[in-house]
């Protein structure tokens, strides 16, 4: 992983990056400025300097990157070589929609499994399997799980946070309504995306 602190804005980034780095041919691409990925990208050469800066260091004077070493940074620096695995619980809309959602592995993260408490979700067409909420002990400690997603109504949402918890998630990821309690130790981000959207209705009325 990266081992600065980077911003979220770079880190959305990494990927288009990436997807470019990835594209060109190595016979003519052995060495890249940041100048030429910003021309072929559109973006502001400042800010991809930056960007590039805080990951893989200044590049060489006339030379730029050596194009196979910056995307072996940039991968390391998404963990995407090295997937970390995240847990759901709750298969209702939200929760199937994140199952769905095909760009996590971009960012170095895989959801390895995901559970609900209703019976009637367990079979739903999903790319990931949904397990019984009675089987999400064994597989969080037999996976060694660190990350957990958190997609059930407010009502339940401290309960769920409770046992990721106890089952030794350290990074817990919210989508429900609600302030939950974490101790210690245990990062807690919320995510309340009726929220966020009244915020940005707010900035554009202005």
């Amino acid at each position: 992983m990266c081992r600065n602190g980077i911003s979220k804005a770079t880190l959305s980034r990494i990927p288009v990056y990436l997807e470019l780095l990835r594209s060109l041919p190595e016979e003519r691409y052995e060495h890249i400025s940041a100048t030429s990925i910003a021309r072929k990208l559109s973006l502001g050469e400042v800010q991809v300097r930056k960007d590039l800066a805080s990951i893989s260091g200044a590049g060489k004077p006339k030379l730029g990157y050596v194009t196979a070493e910056l995307i072996e940074n940039l991968e390391n620096c998404l963990g995407s070589d090295n997937l970390t695995s995240a847990v759901l619980v709750g298969a209702g809309k939200l929760g199937k929609a994140l199952l769905d959602y095909d760009e996590f592995e971009k960012f170095g993260i895989r959801i390895a499994a995901a559970f609900d408490s209703n019976n009637k979700v367990l079979n739903i067409n999903s790319r990931i399997s949904i397990q019984p909420i009675d089987k999400f002990e064994n597989i969080c400690r037999n996976n060694d799980i660190k990350l957990g997603i958190i997609t059930v109504g407010a009502g339940s949402a401290q309960a769920v946070c409770d046992k990721m918890v106890e089952c030794g998630i350290v990074g817990i990821l919210n989508f429900a309504p609600c302030n939950l309690n974490v101790p210690a130790g245990v990062i807690l981000k919320n995510e309340n995306i009726a929220l966020s959207l009244a915020h940005l209705n707010n900035q554009i009325s202005k």
